[in-house]
């Protein structure tokens, strides 16, 4: 399998008629291969329209969404991101592409280790462990924010973590028909909601015993 022809029609194909259009975006699809991000024996699959698992149930989004959401969140060079949940660290590297600095947060230690593995070229991205379903309390606050599982409704800490002019990206709802939504902070209370599309994507995974982080 050519893998480099996949990801050509990955991009022509999938991406590009979900009216993600911006330049930056499809370069970088095509420049960061997918292919490095996946689990072994799934490279052939990489540049498919799925969802591909990457254990403890967890999966990494089909690379439209991801497309989509990059391209709503508008991530330019001086913008400190957080994302909630590295996965497989594919988003994480397209992120940091674009932005100043990334902190990525993971709930599972092995996923973000196999994650950290991959990213070693990229020396903005920093690593948090724990357990970010509802907050991430490191006394920061952010230009983007990303969840990268659905929640059931969006969490007023992540929205009142961004800075004036931030965005958050959300997938908020109840299967199977989800919304999609890019969140802009407009002043200390208010916010401005974007809906991008319908999906249904697996929960963010919430833990019952939340006994704080390690950086």
């Amino acid at each position: 399998m050519n893998l480099d022809q996949a990801r050509f029609f990955m991009v022509e194909q999938q991406i590009r008629p979900w009216d993600v259009l911006d330049p930056r975006i499809l370069d970088l699809f095509l420049d960061i291969p997918r292919h490095n991000f996946v689990l072994e024996g799934q490279q052939e699959l990489a540049y498919s329209d799925i969802e591909l698992p990457i254990g403890h149930d967890q999966a990494m989004m089909a690379p439209k969404i991801e497309g989509k959401m990059l391209q709503a969140l508008d991530i330019d060079e001086e913008d400190t991101v957080l994302e909630i949940g590295t996965g497989s660290g594919y988003l994480t590297a397209l992120m940091a592409s674009l932005a100043k600095t990334v902190t990525t947060v993971e709930l599972y230690e092995d996923i973000q280790e196999t994650a950290k593995a991959r990213l070693e070229a990229f020396g903005n991205v920093e690593y948090a462990q724990g357990d970010a379903s509802e907050n991430w309390d490191d006394g920061k606050q952010y230009d983007v924010i990303i969840l990268t599982g659905s929640i059931a409704k969006v969490p007023q800490a992540y929205k009142d973590k961004l800075n004036l002019g931030g965005r958050l990206g959300v997938i908020s709802g109840h299967s199977p028909a989800m919304s999609a939504e890019a969140i802009t902070r407009l002043s200390e209370q208010e916010w401005e909601v974007e809906s991008l599309f319908e999906t249904d994507l697996a929960p963010l995974t919430n833990t019952n015993n939340k006994t704080g982080f390690t950086l």
